[in-house]
C-alpha cells in the first residue's frame, strides 16, 4: 500500500468513527422508531404484482434490525410464513455495489427478481450497471456477503473502498462495457448524488425519499401525503425504461 493509499485509509476511517458505522440493513427510522425497510414498500408485491407498492401502517412485521409493511393483510401473512423468500438480497442495499463489497444505496423502485430472489439497487445507474451482466454480479455479491453482511454499511464501503476487490470496475468502464452492448443508447443521465452525502451525511434510500433526480417517494408515516400515500403504486426514475 502506498502512502498516499494508506493516509486516505485512515482519513476514511476516521470519518466513519465520527459518522458512526451505520446500520447492518437498508433501514430508516419510521414515525415509531422502527428500522424500515424499503421506505415502507410491500416487499410481496414484487412478487405477486410485479410492481413497487407502498404498504399500510396497520400491516406491519418486524424482524431482527428491520420493519416491513405490507400493502394487505394477505401480503403481510404470506411474508410471515416465509421472510427469507420475500426479503431483497442483500439487506436490501445496492445489488450493483454488493458485487464489490459496497453496502450503499437503497431505491425500491429499482429493482429485479432473478432466480426468485429480489434484488433492489440504489438507483437507476445500478441497476443499469447490474443488468450488463446479471449472473457475473450474482456471484460476486453472492461471495462477497458473508464478509459484509454483519457490518454496518458505512464502515463495509469504506472498507471496500480503501481496499478493492481484485474485479474492481469504475464508472467509466462500466459506461464502456455499457456502449459496447448498446450502441446509440445513452447512459442513464443520473446524478447519484456524491461520495459525502451517500456515505456520511445521508442515510440509505435518501435520493429516493427525498427526489433526488427523480420522483420523491416518501417515508411511510414521515413524510405527508402526497407522495408518501399507503396503498399507491410507485414511480421511480422514467428516462432510461
Amino acid at each position: 500500500m502506498t502512502l498516499r493509499s494508506t493516509l486516505l485509509a485512515i482519513s476514511l476511517a476516521a470519518s466513519a468513527l465520527l459518522a458512526g458505522c451505520g446500520t447492518t440493513w437498508a433501514t430508516m427510522p419510521g414515525r415509531d422508531g422502527d428500522p424500515v425497510m424499503l421506505l415502507g414498500h410491500d416487499p410481496v408485491a414484487y412478487f405477486t404484482e410485479g410492481r413497487a407498492r407502498r404498504g399500510q401502517l396497520q400491516f406491519k412485521s418486524s424482524l431482527a434490525g428491520r420493519t416491513y409493511f405490507f400493502a394487505s393483510e394477505i401480503n403481510k401473512n404470506i411474508f410471515d410464513a416465509d421472510p427469507p423468500r420475500y426479503e431483497p438480497q442483500y439487506a436490501g442495499f445496492c445489488s450493483s455495489g454488493a458485487a464489490f463489497g459496497v453496502k450503499l444505496g437503497s431505491d425500491p423502485t429499482e429493482w429485479r427478481i432473478e432466480g426468485g430472489r429480489l434484488f433492489i439497487f440504489g438507483d437507476v445507474v445500478g441497476r443499469t450497471a447490474w443488468e450488463l451482466d446479471a449472473p457475473w454480479n450474482i456471484e460476486r455479491g453472492d461471495r462477497l456477503w458473508p464478509e459484509a453482511k454483519d457490518r454496518g454499511w458505512r464502515a463495509q464501503s469504506l472498507a471496500r473502498y480503501a481496499n478493492k476487490v481484485d474485479w474492481y470496475k469504475t464508472g467509466a468502464d462500466i459506461q464502456r462495457e455499457y456502449a459496447a452492448k448498446n450502441p446509440g443508447k445513452p447512459w442513464p443521465a443520473y446524478d447519484p448524488g456524491g461520495m459525502v452525502n451517500n456515505l456520511f451525511l445521508k442515510a440509505p434510500g435518501w435520493r429516493a425519499r427525498e427526489g433526488f433526480g427523480q420522483p420523491a417517494l416518501g417515508m411511510l408515516g414521515v413524510d405527508p401525503c402526497p407522495p408518501a400515500c399507503p396503498g399507491q403504486v410507485s414511480q421511480g426514475f422514467t428516462a432510461a425504461r
